[in-house]
């Protein structure tokens, strides 16, 4: 139902497509989104079912509306259930810290990169952090913002932060055209472009790394290698185990990945 990484201490999961109640063919078996060809019923009850088995309340998830951007809240218990028990009036964004307890932050993928944050010092854990990183939210800088914003609301060094990039697409699937290779040129710098978005042969496509960039900048941000991990897990190559956008041309579920602090 679920992969973990090994880094993280904080309660923590990067769902899989399986073990849900989804019996639409590309919705088989755990989506955890709306408007995917589930009844709304099936999505809570998948939302319910995964909770129970990580170990949180689904009430106390919040996932907002998610709209390619670097855009990051700092939520509380006054924000639970936004996104599946709270439909009204929501805001949009693509991430979320908190240094409540039981506040779960979730973030929705199906190729795109999630990370989850946890900031530590003297041995506890203070504050945690998710994201969801598309190639625009990427090229925004939505991981390192994360950072940063943990640093200043909780009064923190980078070096008390650690990361895990969740299951996502590739480089060894995710190909690409040139608006997003002048993109990272000009937002992240002809060092990361040259390094993790590659050429095809033909001039035209290039091959990116989309996790490799987000450790990269997480690296510039201060983290030190040890403090993030990587969950080695294309999206794309096991459609079988994941939600992939890419393979099955937008027709798919929604994977949720969650973070909270006990």
């Amino acid at each position: 139902m679920f992969i973990k990484s090994t880094l993280l201490r904080s309660p923590h999961a990067f769902s899989t497509r399986i073990g849900g109640v989804s019996r639409e063919e590309h919705t088989k078996s755990l989506n955890l989104a709306f408007f995917r060809g589930d009844e709304d019923d099936t999505v809570l009850e998948n939302l319910r079912m995964f909770a129970d088995s990580v170990g949180f309340d689904p009430q106390n998830v919040i996932s907002l509306p998610q709209i390619h951007s670097d855009i990051i809240y700092k939520v509380g218990k006054e924000d639970t259930g936004q996104g599946y028990f709270v439909r009204e009036a929501l805001r949009e964004g693509d991430g979320y810290i908190t240094n409540e307890r039981n506040v779960v932050l979730g973030v929705k993928a199906a190729d795109c990169v999630p990370i989850l944050f946890e900031a530590e010092k003297d041995g506890q854990i203070l504050a945690v952090g998710a994201v969801h990183a598309g190639w625009r939210g990427t090229v925004a800088g939505i991981a390192p913002k994360c950072v940063e914003m943990l640093c200043r609301e909780y009064r923190l060094s980078p070096q008390a932060v650690r990361a895990a990039i969740g299951p996502c697409i590739h480089k060894c699937c995710y190909e690409v055209g040139s608006d997003l290779k002048d993109a990272v040129d000009f937002s992240l710098g002809k060092e990361i472009s040259e390094q993790y978005v590659t050429a095809c042969g033909d001039g035209e496509h290039y091959f990116c790394d989309l996790p490799g960039i987000n450790r990269e900048l997480l690296l510039r941000a201060g983290l030190p290698q040890d403090n993030i991990d990587t969950v080695n897990k294309c999206t794309c190559c096991e459609p079988s185990l994941f939600y992939s956008h890419r393979y099955t041309k937008g027709v798919r579920g929604t994977m949720l990945n969650v973070i909270l602090m006990k």
